[in-house]
């Protein structure tokens, strides 16, 4: 199995904090992972970049594919970069679309960049820093302009508390189109705290908040990820529950009252009070 090489094999880097990343074949559907600190980060097909073989990124392109008209180039901001799973995906499902990516590593990036190139001529804008920090340097001609803004920010295997914030999401939010989407990784276990303080955060911020999660991760009775997709306009959701159900794993739509009730009684995350998102048990991860 490829986790069974020798690291003098693997493509491998150091990052500031001294976990490792790695770029690995990946043993299931081909292609290759990137894991950090033992946590699988993305997974990337070069030959094929539409296939998202994470379930959560699947649901990521599934909201994707319903913005604007099939095929229409989007203005896009990627904070979190990975293996550029979703900016490929867009390149290669919508041609000529304008990309912006934040990554805090630029060790990870090179090892990224070296190992799994991104296509010829991918109008795709890398920046380095902090995502809050980069957020507040972007052009400003593209506040008000992105169709797509994305936060799938971990370090390890956590999301940093700051940018779980009302004042983040409020930061990120800036840059949506009237009818722009904002896309949100969450990663929760049992009780769902964190994604319920996560979600009423959103709703604090953007006016329509759906949530997409497999169906036991929802109920709070399986470490998952769920992603919330939250907009100024209503989101078009009448396709999703048919188009998920179909999925290996049955997952589902949160939206209105329902999504009111999973939120109900949590506290919206401050700068002042905001906590990173729980560290997953190792066994999560295993194979």
């Amino acid at each position: 199995m490829a986790r069974g090489r020798s690291d003098e094999t693997v493509p491998s880097a150091r990052l500031s904090d001294g976990t490792l990343a790695r770029v690995l074949p990946s043993t299931f559907g081909g292609g290759f992972e990137l894991e950090v600190d033992g946590t699988p980060q993305s997974h990337i097909d070069l030959d094929d970049p539409t296939h998202l073989h994470f379930e959560y990124v699947a649901r990521m392109g599934a909201v994707i594919d319903r913005l604007r008209m099939p095929g229409q180039p989007l203005t896009a901001i990627h904070l979190g970069a990975g293996a550029l799973t979703l900016p490929r995906y867009v390149e290669a499902t919508r041609p000529g679309s304008r990309q912006q990516v934040v990554e805090l590593e630029p060790a990870l990036w090179d090892l990224v960049r070296e190992n799994l190139p991104l296509p010829r001529g991918a109008s795709i804008r890398m920046r380095i820093g902090d995502a809050r920090e980069v957020l507040a340097r972007l052009p400003a001609g593209l506040v008000g302009a992105a169709d797509l803004v994305v936060s799938d920010v971990y370090s390890g295997a956590q999301t940093p508390a700051h940018l779980t914030t009302v004042e983040f999401f409020t930061a990120a939010a800036r840059f949506l189109a009237p009818d722009g989407v904002l896309l949100v990784n969450v990663a929760d276990g049992a009780g769902l705290a964190f994604a319920r303080r996560q979600v009423a955060t959103v709703q604090a911020v953007l006016d329509h908040v759906i949530v997409l999660a497999e169906v036991q991760t929802l109920k709070g009775r399986r470490f998952g990820n769920l992603v919330v997709a939250a907009s100024r306009a209503p989101l078009p959701t009448e396709w999703l529950p048919r188009l998920l159900a179909a999925g290996p794993h049955p997952a589902k739509v949160a939206e209105g009252r329902e999504l009111d009730d999973f939120a109900r009684g949590a506290r919206v995350a401050t700068d002042a009070d905001a906590t990173p998102s729980p560290r997953p048990a190792a066994s999560v991860f295993d194979r």
